[in-house]
């Protein structure tokens, strides 16, 4: 019957509204947008203990050291988010998948507006990310993780910020192919708390930045939240950086901002993500905490690790804790990239 629950599916439902730490009504629209200020980290290009119960091993599944990363990106963001920790697995000997999920990455929505900046015609062009929900990104996650395992395993799913929803989801779908699952300072919805925007909206979801007036055009209209990251006004500027990588460069936060993806879909944010016992449960987990997080704040960090561990404490997550980091993690990603190479295996 708990498993029955946990595979609710709300897909097709957006949250209406929802209070602020005042208790006082939002309206849908600021909603949306702490759930954008939960996750919007994972939009940029990287410049930067517990044991599973035992799977069945598949066909051909390599035993030498060599493993497939299949690595998921964020909101706003694409598979090159993962480059430079990418390449260092590869150097190792690791063979690396960075997904885009569908309308991202090479496959990207531009809007004709944003390459122009016309801001009045940005504010409605009508975006065909609204259209994605987290069956497009699951999709689009296990057949990367299929193939991996098909081809020569094990199999390590990393996620990244709004990437963790992905995580779980494929945890539930193909729990036989995973051979860890790690989240980086990602969402991992719980029974309380079971899509990315409530995670958001809930208390210690407080202390993300939400960034309310850097918003173009109206989200309930364009079915998507869009930002124009090309932004001269210091204001937007100053708000973007402080949400994501404060601890960055000018430079590099530049170079973050050139990564940017305009639209993410509303749908996607309130989609159930729920992790279940018997399936998603079962896969050795970690998680890289990271301390000095604007977007998806610490102490939100902590109750999703608790929930999780709540649920299964037989297989509880390993953490590692980066104190002084932001959203990005670490501005030198070595520290990342050394804990991933070194995940153990089921």
């Amino acid at each position: 019957m708990e498993d029955m629950a946990d595979n609710g599916e709300q897909l097709g439902t957006r949250p209406t509204g929802g209070t602020d730490a005042s208790g006082r009504r939002s309206p849908s629209r600021r909603f949306a947008l702490r759930g954008l200020a939960a996750s919007a980290g994972g939009a940029a290009l990287a410049a930067g203990v517990g044991t599973g119960t035992a799977r069945a091993a598949g066909a051909g599944r390599r035993r030498d050291g060599v493993r497939t990363y299949v690595l998921v990106h964020g909101t706003h963001s694409a598979g090159a988010f993962w480059t430079e920790i990418g390449r260092e697995l590869a150097l190792r000997g690791h063979r690396v998948v960075a997904v885009d999920q569908p309308l991202h990455g090479t496959e990207r929505f531009v809007p004709e507006a944003y390459q122009t900046q016309d801001l009045a015609a940005l504010a409605t062009e009508p975006s065909p990310v609204a259209a994605l929900n987290l069956d497009a990104f699951e999709a689009r996650v296990t057949g990367a993780v299929r193939r991996a395992a098909r081809l020569g395993g094990p199999v390590v799913l990393v996620g990244h910020s709004m990437g963790g929803l992905s995580v779980s989801r494929v945890g539930n779908a193909v729990p036989e192919l995973l051979d860890h699952i790690c989240y980086m300072a990602a969402f991992c919805p719980s029974r309380t708390m079971p899509s990315l925007d409530v995670c958001a909206a809930s208390p210690e979801g407080q202390d993300a930045i939400s960034p309310v007036e850097q918003v173009v055009g109206d989200p309930e209209k364009l079915g998507a939240l869009r930002l124009n990251w090309r932004s001269a006004n210091p204001r937007d500027l100053a708000v973007f950086k402080e949400m994501i990588c404060a601890n960055y460069t000018d430079g590099a936060f530049l170079r973050v901002l050139e990564g940017m993806q305009t639209d993410e879909s509303l749908t996607a944010y309130a989609g159930r993500a729920v992790g279940r016992r018997h399936t998603w449960g079962r896969v050795p987990r970690t998680y890289l905490r990271f301390g000095n997080d604007r977007t998806v704040a610490t102490a939100l960090q902590d109750r999703m690790i608790a929930e999780a561990d709540a649920l299964t404490p037989h297989n509880r997550f390993t953490v590692h804790d980066f104190p002084d980091a932001g959203h990005l993690g670490p501005a030198d990603p070595a520290p990342v990239t050394d804990i991933l190479h070194g995940l153990p295996l089921s």
